[in-house]
């Protein structure tokens, strides 16, 4: 994947508000799948130019957030300790880390958490697990081993842009898998189910 091309198309999107106007559903996700195969935001454009205005919108951030994760994925997948999930169909595996298996989910810091970014920081087993009882109910919901990596624009509370970076979160994962352990990841309860899971932090 040529990185430097998906920050620009990114960016491009950067111009358009970032607004939902409903939660994100299998329905409407069938709806704007063409995302998949759109390559620019001017291909988006044109694809979106007869639909209402709420589906253009969600389809704008479908394809924004799922390009970037596409980007992420790739930069994990340069490493030769990280080998990534041939079955893009599992929604559980996106990759495995030194064998450990792992879905990685892209995510702005969290509104609802109501807590401070300093808190969060030092109390990130707490956010973990609000990250999992607050997670979509739609398509890839789990409780299953997970890297989050969250945004935190800490200028102009626009977490969301930072998702176009992807050169600056290349340099966060970088580091991050040239320092991964096992012993460094926090490990989650929930029943008799045992979750590894860990935070990267996107700071700008």
């Amino acid at each position: 994947m040529d990185l430097q091309r998906v920050e620009k198309e990114l960016k491009n999107r950067l111009l358009y508000p970032y607004i939902w106007g409903r939660k994100q559903s299998d329905c409407w996700d069938s709806d704007t799948n063409f995302i998949y195969k759109t390559y620019s935001m001017k291909s988006l454009l044109h694809k979106t130019e007869k639909l209402n205005e709420n589906l253009k919108n969600y389809a704008f951030n479908r394809w924004y957030n799922y390009w970037s994760a596409m980007a992420v994925e790739d930069i994990f997948a340069s490493y030769s300790k990280v080998i990534p999930n041939k079955n893009i169909y599992d929604k559980l595996v996106d990759f495995t880390i030194d064998g450990i298996p792992f879905d990685h989910k892209t995510s702005v810091f969290p509104k609802g958490f109501k807590k401070s970014y300093k808190y969060a920081r030092e109390h990130e087993l707490e956010l973990l697990y609000w990250l999992y009882n607050n997670q979509s109910q739609e398509g890839r919901k789990h409780l299953k081993n997970r890297l989050f990596i969250i945004m935190y624009d800490s200028n102009y509370y626009q977490h969301w842009k930072l998702k176009a970076e992807i050169m600056l979160i290349k340099k966060y994962i970088d580091d991050y898998v040239i320092n991964f352990s096992i012993n460094n990841l926090k490990r989650l309860k929930f029943g008799n189910n045992e979750i590894l899971s860990d935070i990267i932090w996107i700071v700008k």
